[in-house]
């Protein structure tokens, strides 16, 4: 069986093989300036940021004496972690409750995810598959297939997206590609992430006022639920699917 040409007279593999090269290309890009910016700031700054950032109390004093920059900074750092799918989002909310303590770093976060998660809808209703293939691989698509299918899609991607450990970055790439409304989705992507949220401030924040057994109660839960949202997701699935 030949394989479906469009009108080019490229195959669909072809394409996916073109996307997934593109892809690479990016993601190595990213890394490579990523590993330069990281290697020459530590050889230049990390002793003293090291130094720095182990004394709460001056993190804090920093944070209201730029009370906007910071904050701004925060969202920014945060919105592009979002974006680039592929970066893991818990450094950034543990930084967040690190720096301005569990209900506005909380805040902060929240607020972040919405700015990009809204950008990301958008574009990907402007550019489909062709944007969200940079990111992720087809197999991602085929994973969560079922979910643009399912009876009730916004509750049941409001289930997916609060059971931890589920790939909320890619989930939030993939409502654009649905036929569920933006204010559903931004609500969805928003109140999701709370919980992975939380336990990451909750624990930072605890850290940073010297409440250690609360850090470490904090994340002994967040891996806790981790595992169990992975159980969770799978019944989900199976029962939904069926």
């Amino acid at each position: 069986m030949t394989a479906r040409l469009d009108v080019g007279g490229v195959s669909m593999a072809e394409r996916d093989e073109a996307r997934r090269a593109r892809r690479r290309v990016v993601a190595i890009g990213a890394l490579l300036a990523v590993a330069v910016v990281v290697a020459v700031a530590s050889w230049r700054w990390l002793p003293g940021l090291y130094a720095w950032v182990s004394d709460p109390r001056a993190v804090r004093a920093f944070v209201a004496e730029h009370a906007l920059l910071s904050r701004l900074v925060m969202v920014g750092v945060n919105a592009l972690q979002i974006v680039l799918a592929f970066l893991p989002g818990e450094p950034v909310e543990l930084a967040s409750g690190y720096a301005f303590g569990l209900w506005e770093g909380t805040l902060v976060c929240l607020a972040a995810s919405a700015l990009a998660s809204s950008a990301i809808y958008w574009a990907v209703r402007r550019w489909g598959w062709s944007l969200v293939g940079l990111f992720f691989d087809r197999s991602c698509l085929e994973r969560f297939g079922w979910l643009a299918d399912a009876r009730r899609l916004e509750l049941v991607m409001l289930v997916v997206f609060l059971i931890p450990g589920t790939p909320k970055d890619f989930l939030t790439y993939f409502a654009g590609l649905t036929r569920m409304r933006f204010l559903p989705v931004l609500g969805i992507v928003t109140l999701g992430r709370i919980p992975s949220i939380v336990t990451s401030t909750v624990a930072a924040s605890a850290f940073g006022d010297g409440n250690y057994a609360v850090a470490a109660v904090s994340l002994a839960v967040a891996v806790a639920l981790a595992l169990a949202g992975g159980l969770m997701y799978r019944r989900l699935e199976s029962r939904v699917r069926g």
